[in-house]
C-alpha cells in the first residue's frame, strides 16, 4: 500500500462509510488478541476506530508485520467499514457502531517502549512527563486540555473582532525600562555592549498604539519575566492583552466581564457563575475583610465548578519599597484616581490608582488601569519616584515625546490565559494547559535549556562569562 496515493480518512468520518473502502492513519492506542485475529484501537485527532486484523484478509506483507505492531505504532490502514454487531456496539466511542476490517498494513514509523503509559499520566513523575512532553501531549487529559485552550483563545479573538478591536503585534526585541519583574537580556551582535530584552508585557508598545489612534487593540500576546517560579507562573506565558482609546474604568470592566460571561457559556457550559454581574470590592476592604488582594468568594471551596469573578478595584497607586523610598503598585503608566491627584505632591502613599484586578477562585486572572496620556502628569509620576531627568529620558523618553502629538484617554487590561485555562482545566498549576513549559526552576527538560553555548558565539556577542568560586 502507499500511503503517498490513498486518501486519508479521519476516524470519525467512517461512520458515514459502510461498506467502504478507505485508508485511516494514526497511532496504535492499544492491542487486544484473541486468537488467531487482533484488534487495534486506532487513535488520530478525531478520536479512536476500531480495527479488526482477520489474517486471511490481509496482504502477505500485512500479515507478516500484524504480529509486531505495538502501542503507539503509527500506521497507515486501508481496509472496509463494517457494522458491529449490536452486542458489539460500544457507545463510549463515537465510532463505536462500525469498525474497519483490516486488508492492507503499512507501518509508518515504529514505536520503542515507552517511558510511560500515555493513556492517564496524571501520576507520572512532572520531570519524565516534562522530558517527554511530546508524549505526555498523547494523553486524553492533555489533548482536551490543548483543545480547551484552542477554545478560549478562538472565543477570545472572535468576541474581540466583533466587537471593533483589530489584532496586532508588538515586538518581541524591546528596550530595557525597568516597570517591575526582572527582563530577560538579549545581547546585541551588531551594537557590541548594548542589549534588547525581551518584554514583561506589551505595556508601552500598546499605549503607543492607542496615540497612534488604533483605539481598540489587542493580541495574544507572549510576555517574558525573569523572577522565581510557583504553581501559577512560568518564564514566559500568554495574556490577552487589549487597550481602548476614549474610555473609562466603567468601561473597561464591563467589556471585559461580558467578555468573561459569555466565554464561559461557550467554552465551559458546566461551570457556574456564582454572581452577575461581578462585584466590586475596593483594595482596602478586601485586605481587611479576606486579608488577601485576591479572595476566594466560593461558597464551596471545594467546588471547581463554581466560578467566583470579582473586581477588585482602588488600588494605592504607590507603596512603600522598603528602602525609604516609593515605588508603583502596579506599573508607572497608571492613572491616578481623579480625586487623588491633588495629594499627589504631598502624600503620594494616600494616592489611589485608577487600576482594578479581575479575580477568580482566589487567583489574579488580570491587571489592568486607566493610563495617564498626558506628558506632564507623566513626568511628575517618574520623579515622584526618585528617578532623575536623565533616567527618565533615558528609559522613558519615547513615551512622553509621544504623549505631546495628541494622545488619547486610554486604558486596558490584560487577562491570564494560563491561569484561566488551568482554572477552567481544574489543573493544579499552569504548566499542565501549556503546551511546552518549564520546570518550577525555570529549565526545559526536554531542549535542554537553558544551556551553554560555543566561545565564538559569545564572543561574536562581546559576551564573556565571569567565573566565581568556582562555577560560571
Amino acid at each position: 500500500m502507499s500511503s503517498k496515493k490513498a486518501r486519508r480518512i479521519l476516524n470519525l468520518e467512517t461512520t458515514k462509510l459502510i461498506d467502504k473502502e478507505v485508508t485511516v492513519m494514526g497511532w496504535v492506542n492499544n492491542r487486544r488478541d484473541m486468537g488467531k485475529i487482533a484488534f487495534l484501537d486506532m487513535r488520530d485527532t478525531s478520536g479512536l476506530l476500531q480495527v479488526v486484523l482477520v489474517p486471511e484478509e490481509l496482504t502477505a506483507k500485512a500479515k507478516h508485520e500484524m504480529k509486531d505492531l505495538r502501542p503507539e505504532y503509527c500506521l497507515a490502514i486501508r481496509g472496509v467499514i463494517q457494522e458491529r454487531g449490536e452486542r458489539q456496539i460500544n457507545p463510549n466511542l463515537a465510532t463505536g457502531k462500525v469498525e474497519l476490517l483490516a486488508k492492507d498494513i503499512e507501518i509508518l514509523n515504529a514505536a520503542k517502549t515507552l517511558p510511560f503509559e500515555v493513556e492517564d499520566t496524571s501520576g507520572i513523575n512532572e520531570e519524565l512527563r516534562l522530558k517527554y512532553r511530546y508524549l505526555d501531549l498523547r494523553s486524553p487529559r492533555m489533548k482536551k486540555n490543548l483543545d480547551l485552550r484552542d477554545k478560549v483563545i478562538g472565543f477570545m479573538r472572535d468576541f474581540l473582532h466583533k466587537e471593533g478591536f483589530i489584532e496586532v503585534e508588538t515586538p518581541i526585541l524591546t528596550k530595557g525600562t525597568p516597570e517591575g519583574a526582572r527582563e530577560y537580556l538579549v545581547p546585541s551582535r551588531t551594537h557590541s555592549g548594548k542589549f534588547y530584552v525581551l518584554p514583561q508585557a506589551p505595556q508601552q508598545f500598546k499605549q503607543l498604539l492607542m496615540v497612534a489612534g488604533v483605539e481598540k487593540y489587542f493580541q495574544i500576546a507572549r510576555c517574558f519575566r525573569d523572577e522565581d517560579q510557583r504553581g501559577d507562573r512560568q518564564p514566559e506565558f500568554a495574556q490577552l492583552d487589549l487597550e481602548m482609546s476614549f474610555v473609562d474604568q466603567d468601561d473597561v470592566l464591563e467589556l471585559n466581564e461580558r467578555l468573561m460571561i459569555e466565554l464561559i457559556k461557550a467554552v465551559a457550559p458546566d461551570k457556574k457563575i456564582s454572581q452577575k454581574p461581578f462585584p466590586r470590592i475596593s483594595y482596602q476592604d478586601a485586605m481587611s475583610k479576606y486579608g488577601t488582594d485576591k479572595p476566594d468568594l466560593r461558597k464551596d471551596k471545594k467546588n471547581p465548578d463554581e466560578l467566583a469573578f470579582a473586581w477588585i478595584v482602588d488600588f494605592p497607586l504607590f507603596k512603600d519599597d522598603g528602602a525609604g523610598g516609593i515605588d508603583t503598585e502596579h506599573h508607572p503608566f497608571c492613572m491616578p484616581h481623579p480625586d487623588d491627584i491633588k495629594l499627589l505632591d504631598k502624600e503620594p502613599l494616600k494616592v489611589r490608582g485608577w487600576t482594578y484586578d479581575l479575580v477568580l477562585n482566589g487567583y489574579e486572572l488580570s491587571s489592568g488601569s486607566i493610563r495617564i496620556h498626558q506628558r506632564d502628569l507623566q513626568n511628575k509620576i517618574f520623579e515622584i519616584l526618585g528617578l532623575s531627568k536623565k533616567e527618565i529620558d533615558m528609559r522613558f523618553g519615547h513615551m512622553l515625546e509621544a504623549f505631546e502629538y495628541g494622545a488619547p484617554p486610554h486604558g486596558g487590561m490584560a487577562p491570564g490565559i494560563d491561569r484561566l485555562v488551568m482554572i477552567l482545566a481544574n489543573e493544579p498549576n499552569i504548566r499542565e494547559v501549556i503546551p511546552f513549559p518549564k520546570t518550577g526552576d525555570a529549565r526545559d527538560l526536554m531542549m535542554g535549556a537553558p544551556s551553554e553555548v560555543e566561545k565564538n558565539r559569545l564572543d561574536e556577542a562581546n559576551i564573556s562569562i565571569k567565573k566565581t568560586k568556582g562555577k560560571s
